[in-house]
């Protein structure tokens, strides 16, 4: 992957892929270049077989995200890049964003807006504890069109969803961690720490088995249980047959650590 990024950051080690807005000076608010680069980071993990996991965070400590950069927008100045079709991060629109593998937030501080959204679209969510959420597009004159009023009435409770979307109010990490919208809440040092542990603990299982549970979790939920039940996963058929799914049963008999391949 060239290292030709001017507004994020892309790295990768031991299995797991690091993407970092790097928009500090706008509390890492985003423009169509900085989705345009997320997009294309994205799409090099889902292409690398050698990287299992994702985590997305912010640079800096006082911001995951602040949303779209309305001082950018409301610029007149302002053109070139286009939003990618994948959506707000290149994560938000489920019809373009095929991601099969799963991708962890590590939310260090504000994550307003196509913030918010972004977070909801990824599979776990680390918080800090000083950490605030919000769509506070009510308050701007405009819509959160990442996918928030359709995302939010669905991890958490309908009337309190519709408290934050009409009134467009911030609400604590502790406030996430009660409604279930995030995984964990750290202090503000421990967030990538904590993510990386979650990570990891992910890598612990079959890369094929974790994309099939991952993918019937994703598509199930929104069938009636019935169909879900008897619906066809492509990763599930390409997990059967596997040579992680022999593997499993043999260390097991083995008693030993099993070493996965992805294959």
């Amino acid at each position: 992957m060239p290292e030709d990024f001017e507004f994020i950051q892309y790295r990768k080690a031991n299995r797991i892929a690091y993407v970092t807005i790097n928009r500090p000076d706008v509390m890492n608010a985003m423009h169509p270049p900085a989705n345009a680069e997320m997009d294309r980071a994205w799409h090099d993990f889902e292409a690398d077989d050698d990287t299992w996991v994702a985590i997305v965070t912010g640079a800096g400590d006082r911001a995951f995200c602040a949303g779209m950069d309305l001082r950018w927008r409301a610029d007149p100045m302002a053109t070139g890049v286009a939003m990618p079709q994948s959506g707000f991060g290149g994560l938000t629109n489920p019809r373009y964003a095929k991601i099969t593998k799963p991708i962890i937030a590590a939310v260090n501080g504000y994550c307003l807006g196509g913030g918010l959204e972004m977070a909801m679209a990824c599979d776990l969510v680390v918080a800090a504890d000083s950490a605030q959420f919000g769509l506070p597009e009510v308050k701007r004159g405009i819509v959160a069109g990442g996918g928030g009023p359709h995302r939010l009435p669905r991890q958490i409770p309908f009337r309190v969803a519709m408290g934050y979307l009409l009134t467009g109010r911030h609400f604590s990490a502790a406030e996430a961690e009660r409604w279930g919208l995030i995984n964990e809440v750290v202090p503000q040092a421990q967030v990538m720490e904590a993510a990386e542990r979650w990570a990891n603990e992910i890598l612990d299982g079959a890369p094929l088995s974790v994309r099939a549970m991952r993918q019937m979790a994703l598509e199930g939920i929104e069938m009636p249980l019935e169909e879900a039940y008897n619906g066809s996963y492509s990763a599930l058929q390409k997990l059967i047959g596997s040579e992680d799914s022999r593997e499993g049963p043999r260390a097991f008999a083995e008693k030993r650590k099993p070493v996965w391949t992805g294959r």
